[in-house]
């Protein structure tokens, strides 16, 4: 019997692992992680609930440190996720006409800078992932969300934003990511990760 949680509920997102589902009666959104059929069903099985599991715990955790939605409930059994929905704006679409992008970089940053303090790296860090909504910013889809006290990983998550930002919002890419930058520098490593930022971006020239 398919999960009540997403029976009255429309596809409001798909990707390769999850589909995501808007319940519009109690304003929440359900995340379903779904089989794979070329992987041996016990393996498949365990790897949802173990992927589940993950990112709610690192949800909950992140949420008390940033803007992220507020979990309902989680089920490792079903591989759902169930949350509040933000009613805002896909950052992605907002940040080029916005009068103030600058300062919501800028809040971005220092918002990063305490998911990596808190050693939490986002693993997919674009404007695609970041909702805004009256002035703020709440970060969603920690689907490749991981915890690591390692700067490279840190630096990584720090390029994926300055990737997103070169794709969609070029016309503003410098000032954006300086203010990005400077909220950033909130963080304890701050200088660390920059330096091994600068390793990162080396290794993606010179690969080929």
């Amino acid at each position: 019997m398919r999960d009540a949680r997403i029976n009255n509920s429309k596809i409001i997102g798909r990707g390769a692992e999850a589909v995501i589902y808007f319940d519009e009666s109690s304003g929440s959104v359900s995340k379903e992680r779904l089989k794979k059929s070329y992987r041996i069903e016990e393996i498949d099985n365990k790897l949802r609930k173990l992927r589940t599991r993950s990112e709610a715990r690192l949800m909950e955790r992140a949420s008390k440190i940033i803007n992220t939605p507020k979990i309902i409930s989680s089920s490792e059994k079903d591989k759902i996720i169930s949350m509040r929905y933000i009613r805002g704006k896909k950052l992605s679409d907002a940040l080029n006409s916005l009068n103030n992008s600058p300062d919501v970089c800028r809040i971005i940053g220092e918002s990063v800078a305490k998911l990596h303090d808190a050693n939490i790296i986002h693993g997919d860090l674009t404007t695609s992932n970041i909702i805004l909504r009256n002035g703020k910013v709440y970060f969603i889809d920690f689907g490749l969300s991981f915890y690591s006290e390692k700067i490279e990983d840190k630096a990584v998550d720090v390029h994926l934003f300055k990737q997103a930002l070169e794709a969609r919002h070029f016309n503003k890419y410098d000032t954006l990511l300086r203010n990005f930058l400077e909220g950033y520098k909130n963080s304890k490593n701050y200088d660390k990760v920059l330096q091994q930022l600068n390793k990162v971006e080396a290794r993606g020239r010179y690969r080929h």
